[in-house]
């Protein structure tokens, strides 16, 4: 195994779970491997089976939610705890085992070298997926509406995105704090975007090679998918005229 690919920064490898049993301990594992020195957060948002466990038998340390809060939720209580601990780097992975830890080189190397407070792992940015076939390929309503959103939200960022979905993350101070103060819920990668804009932190994407989940089952349902687009549509269009997204610090 080659040298940790990071060295001065203390770094949080945040990763929200929910009912991942069959996935989470690889999950760990890989992260484990690829940064010895990365620590590992699993945030158990009110799973029923043993997500929590595993995840601690596999070296993470786990925070348990008491009910479920959604994605949003979780992912904010992580950066809550990265914040409060100290971290000056953290990257975001989810629980199901699509995001590969080998490909966080390309997230967190611009971070590393001041050149973006927010990197996100794209599946779109070189098309078609960058040239491998063996990339995991959304089915085709979902790259619909990823795309949808994407052409909304670069004309409100006035920068190009073209997944705005994604999970797959890493992230400076400003960052981390961003959104420990304030992160939506429900479905918010995508109004995370324009926030993220809005505030004057600057966003990049790199393109990234993305895994099939081989346990459990999205939660997005056709009916979810529906909503997905009503619902996030309309935060877009308040979200333009809100002067602020996150209250003052006293």
């Amino acid at each position: 195994m080659s040298e940790p690919p990071l060295s001065a920064p203390r770094r949080i490898a945040i990763v929200p779970a929910r009912n991942e049993e069959g996935a989470i301990g690889l999950v760990v594992a890989e992260i484990r491997a690829f940064d010895p020195g990365l620590d590992v957060l699993v945030i158990d948002d009110g799973s029923v089976d043993r997500t929590a466990a595993r995840a601690a038998e596999a070296g993470a340390t786990v925070v348990r939610l008491p009910f479920n809060l959604g994605i949003g939720g979780a992912v904010q209580t992580g950066f809550m705890y990265a914040l409060a601990h100290g971290y000056e780097l953290a990257v975001r992975l989810d629980g199901d085992g699509q995001h590969d830890p080998s490909e966080l080189p390309k997230l967190i190397e611009p971070v590393l070298r001041g050149d973006a407070d927010i990197v996100v792992g794209s599946r779109f940015a070189a098309p078609p997926f960058d040239g491998d076939t063996d990339s995991y390929r959304p089915p085709l309503a979902r790259r619909a509406g990823i795309r949808f959103f994407a052409g909304i939200v670069s004309l409100l960022v006035r920068q190009r995105v073209t997944d705005t979905t994604s999970g797959f993350q890493a992230l400076n101070g400003k960052g981390i704090r961003l959104f420990a103060d304030d992160y939506p819920h429900d479905y918010p990668e995508v109004e995370a975007t324009v926030m993220v804009v809005k505030h004057r932190l600057r966003l990049l994407e790199v393109p990234v090679l993305m895994r099939e989940r081989e346990h459990g089952s999205s939660s997005i349902t056709a009916l979810r998918s529906a909503y997905y687009v009503l619902k996030v549509t309309l935060a877009l269009l308040v979200g333009v005229f809100r002067r602020k997204a996150v209250p003052a610090r006293d």
